[in-house]
């Protein structure tokens, strides 16, 4: 076994444990264990949404993609084309038949909890399949076009679902995606060359500061690890300023509104499309007392281990 196949044969062995009483807590619970786990009167199930923020980037630093069936230009280089697959993504349905309710729907990358998170712009596109057609068909792509989807299997929770699910959404749009999923053993170095065209990635963990998402996403690539996980090469000069410009001011103040400028101009460009945030379910004896964090981080000092009930 390899990959998702791996991940689903150790998904069953934690929960027969945690059932069993072998162990007292679980993390990371897969979405399609809630319900069961919710049902047992010996257990109990805590969660909260991650500052983790789940999204899709396109490949516009190529002037032709290089897993597509447009030859001399990149349709990605075009605002109206990235708008129009943003309206396309049903968020809702992704929640509520992929995630099983567990997923907030983003339209930011930086997340609530997270210093520099604006709550006004962190707000979802709403579905417009008919203003998407309008728009791809003024672009010049009346009839779509395909390209590659690169998505990992076995990092972020029902990632490759998600992607599949994405390909039967555009394809209202006549956009054709070949979901090229894989174990993220083989997907982060992939990734990392700039070996794609179209990729889905999170962000986020212990995040606590839009500086750490701003820098390392999404400025353009520089050294000293500015821009490392930019792999789509997105490129703007006002975004630019902005980010810079927070890094250097002293009063909070002004650097939250340079940060508001930064993630603005960034949305308004439909530069990346945010789809939701992962809702980490835990799992108990009813017994353990756990404090539950949006980083998804355990910590040890915090647990509390009653009588048995």
């Amino acid at each position: 076994m390899n990959g998702a196949s791996d991940e689903s044969a150790l998904r069953l062995t934690r929960v027969a444990a945690l059932l069993s009483g072998d162990v007292d807590i679980l993390t990371d619970i897969p979405t399609q264990d809630v319900a069961r786990l919710r049902s047992e009167t010996k257990l109990k199930v805590m969660e909260g949404p991650e500052v983790r923020t789940i999204f899709l980037v396109m490949d516009l630093g190529s002037p032709e993609l290089k897993y597509s069936s447009v030859k001399g230009k990149n349709p990605f280089a075009d605002k109206r084309v990235r708008q129009a697959m943003s309206m396309t993504i049903d968020r809702e349905a992704i929640r509520r038949n992929i995630m099983r309710g567990l997923s907030v729907s983003a339209g930011l990358l930086v997340a609530p909890g997270v210093n520099g998170h604006t709550p006004e712009l962190d707000q979802p596109v709403k579905v417009d399949i008919e203003g998407a057609k309008k728009l791809l068909a003024d672009a010049g792509y009346p009839s779509g076009f395909e390209v590659r989807f690169s998505c990992p299997n076995n990092r972020y929770v029902n990632d490759e679902e998600i992607c599949i699910a994405l390909a039967a959404m555009w394809s209202q749009l006549k956009v054709k995606l070949k979901v090229n999923a894989m174990p993220r053993v083989t997907w982060f170095p992939k990734m990392e060359k700039l070996d794609t065209s179209l990729y889905l990635l999170g962000w986020g963990g212990s995040v606590t500061d839009a500086e750490t998402t701003l820098t390392p996403v999404m400025r353009f690539p520089a050294e000293g690890g500015i821009g490392l996980y930019n792999w789509g090469r997105v490129r703007n000069e006002k975004f630019e300023q902005a980010a810079v410009a927070q890094s250097q001011e002293p009063d909070p103040k002004k650097r939250e509104e340079l940060i508001k400028v930064a993630l603005r101009e960034y949305k308004s460009q439909v530069h990346l499309i945010p789809l939701h945030r992962q809702v980490i379910p835990w799992a108990a004896r009813s017994n353990v007392d756990a404090v539950h964090r949006a980083d998804n981080w355990l910590e040890w000092a915090w647990v509390k281990i009653g009588p048995a009930k």
